[in-house]
């Protein structure tokens, strides 16, 4: 409780009594009535300055006139009146403006270059007339430690030009200006004596002036470029017109920057210290972003292309072209992809997918499908099976693992293509002619909803036809539906046809992509094109053989037949030599009739077929053994060979070159 006051007294000026003495009287007041103030003891226990500063002692002159500087800073006072503390708090409010919006900008960038420019485009000519900005070169990514020594490559200047010159937006230049305001050229190159003035201020946090011997050493090796340079070779303002910021990232020097004013502004002072800090702060994050970020989008793109084919195979009887666009910079990796895959027979197969979202898991459940459909194709199944089992695939990858595909075998020799499809766009068929048509195919359902059979259909591949497979991205976007972009594509192609007919296959898709506007890509684009060339009947000879003894002498004549029907008189005694070698193995294993088959394109091509699964193996002949030196032969007088197995059986192949490289 409060201690009473006796009457007669007042209290005192501080609001009451003297603490511990109850009831005292106040300090003495001077004449007219005014309360003397104490001197107020800060925590280091001396007395605070007087505001007045009349008296002598620490509050002011000896002599008895106010005191103008700070006798531990050597700066002027400055004076906390009204006026002054309005002026001042609004020079904090533009200079918190200013780094806001500074930093706002640096963080905009994704990439490197853009980073960089923020800061540039920031500085000059706001807070300083000139910038150069130094990285590390490599720059580190990650939480990877840096290997070898610490080097600094200038990666942007920008400055104010002089008043000769014309303003240039984003100028590139390695210029520093001197005493006199003139520019000279800076470092680009800088290698970072680890022992000396530059190192010790970028092992630091905080810039520092230019003003201090040790900071304008740092400064002269980092412009001059080696630690040796004189004061001769490279003239540096004086002052605190220039400061040396590092930039630091999360765990490592990563640069620094260096900004400097001309003679005629301003030098910097403290308060700039702290905006520079900022900026570099702000500048290194965003550098170790756009590192990290560059580094991802490089994997996404190794990525892509890995699981992307890296070029398209050259089938006989048909052409092939390709194209994939990524839905944006940001979003490199899809789902999307296209392939073409040889099959025994001159056959290929035609594949292009599309898996739902836009992620890397999406990338990844793309490349099991992918190969998935690669080795069902290498089994020769059926379209409709192909589907069912890479539904299998899908359903055992996970739940949600949805994907669209349409599968496509074209047989050259018998001009006809057989078409699956799960839930893809129809294809579209353009014609010798110009015709463009949207082929009806059975829809399907998407890979991956199971129990949901898929049907094939076998239509007409004319020779000179067009065959077009291609993702939704291509047809569908916020602007129109999928129907409305496959009519658009379908004007597109007749307009292309009615130019040139046909029209080349590389112009072609890019004729294509066309439809698509800057604006309207919101999603992955995959585009497969199929010219179909065939093979004419008179180009193909086929037998059925019984496996006999006889076999392969009568599969010799046969070739020899043929050889001379076509004017290949110079191929004959090699390719009888090859041919009786795979009939004579082919006889020895099969328990139903063989196949014999002779494609001449650009090749001669022979194929046989029996009924045995097994794979045949090159195997290296004993001097003693009486066989297996029929595939050595093969291998060693072709051209190329192989063995394919089939869903009954198998095929062994051969080519060997014609004279001439073509056939007329």
């Amino acid at each position: 409780m409060a201690a009473p006051v006796e009457p007669g007294r007042r209290a005192s000026a501080a609001g009451g009594s003297t603490p511990g003495t109850p009831g005292a009287p106040g300090p003495a007041q001077p004449e007219g009535g005014e309360p003397r103030t104490r001197a107020r003891m800060p925590d280091n226990g001396v007395p605070a300055a007087r505001s007045g500063g009349r008296h002598g002692g620490p509050g002011g002159r000896p002599d008895g006139h106010p005191v103008d500087d700070d006798s531990t800073t050597g700066r002027p006072l400055k004076k906390v009146g009204p006026q002054n503390r309005g002026r001042a708090g609004q020079a904090e409010a533009e200079r918190l403006r200013y780094v806001g919006a500074a930093t706002r900008r640096i963080a905009r960038g994704l990439d490197l270059d853009e980073i960089v420019l923020g800061l540039c485009r920031s500085t000059v000519p706001a807070f300083a007339d000139a910038i150069l900005v130094y990285l590390r070169d490599p720059l580190p990514v990650g939480d990877e430690r840096p290997s070898g020594p610490l080097v600094l490559r200038l990666r942007r200047t920008d400055r104010v030009p002089d008043d000769t010159e014309q303003p240039v937006e984003g100028l590139l230049m390695p210029v520093v200006p001197s005493t006199e305001g003139q520019y000279g050229a800076a470092a680009e190159v800088v290698n970072v004596a680890l022992d000396g003035p530059l190192a010790e201020v970028l092992r630091g946090v905080r810039p520092v002036f230019s003003d201090s011997p040790q900071a304008s050493a740092a400064l002269l090796e980092l412009v001059g470029g080696c630690p040796d340079a004189g004061s001769d070779t490279l003239d540096l303002p004086t002052g605190r017109r220039a400061i040396l910021a590092p930039l630091r990232g999360r765990r490592r020097v990563i640069g620094a920057t260096v900004l400097l004013r001309r003679p005629e502004r301003a030098a910097f002072d403290p308060d700039d210290l702290l905006v520079a800090a900022q900026l570099a702060t702000h500048t290194a994050l965003g550098v170790d972003k756009a590192v990290l970020y560059d580094r991802e989008a490089s994997i996404a793109d190794s990525l892509q292309r890995e699981m992307l084919p890296d070029s398209l195979p050259e089938p006989t009887g048909v052409r092939l072209a390709s194209r994939y666009l990524p839905a944006a910079e940001s979003a490199r990796v899809g789902g999307d992809w296209y392939d073409a895959i040889p099959l025994p027979g001159s056959r290929v197969a035609l594949v292009v997918g599309d898996v739902m979202g836009h992620s890397m898991t999406s990338a990844a459940i793309m490349g099991q499908l992918r190969t998935t459909v690669q080795t069902l194709a290498g089994l020769d199944l059926s379209p409709q099976e192909v589907l069912y089992h890479l539904d299998e695939q899908a359903q055992r990858l996970g739940q949600d693992r949805m994907a669209t595909c349409i599968y496509a075998v074209y047989d050259p020799i018998a001009h006809r293509v057989t078409i699956a499809n799960a839930g893809h766009p129809p294809p579209v068929l353009l014609h010798a002619d110009g015709l463009a048509e949207v082929l009806r195919v059975p829809p399907g359902a998407p890979i991956g909803v199971g129990g949901v059979p898929f049907e094939a259909v076998e239509l007409p591949a004319p020779a000179g036809a067009t065959l077009l497979l291609y993702t939704d991205g291509l047809v569908e976007s916020r602007a129109r539906d999928v129907w409305g972009g496959i009519e658009m594509l379908r004007e597109r192609l007749h307009t292309a046809s009615a130019v040139m007919c046909p029209p080349p296959l590389e112009p072609l898709c890019d004729e294509v992509l066309e439809i698509v506007g800057p604006g309207d890509r919101d999603d992955d684009i995959a585009l497969l094109a199929a010219r179909f060339d065939g093979i004419a009947p008179r180009d193909v000879a086929y037998w059925f053989l019984e496996p006999r003894a006889q076999t392969a002498g009568r599969a010799r004549r046969l070739v020899r037949q043929a050889l001379s029907r076509w004017d290949l008189e110079p191929l004959t005694e090699a390719t009888e030599l090859l041919v009786s070698e795979v009939v004579t193995n082919a006889v020895r294993y099969a328990e139903r009739p063989i196949t014999l088959r002779l494609l001449r394109t650009d090749v001669l091509r022979c194929e046989v077929g029996d009924d045995a699964p097994t794979l045949p193996r090159m195997r290296h002949a004993q001097p003693q053994d009486e066989g297996g030196r029929g595939l050595y032969l093969v291998n060693r007088m072709a051209q190329r060979w192989g063995a394919t197995r089939l869903s009954a059986g198998k095929v062994v192949w051969f080519e060997m070159g014609i004279p001439g490289g073509s056939h007329p």
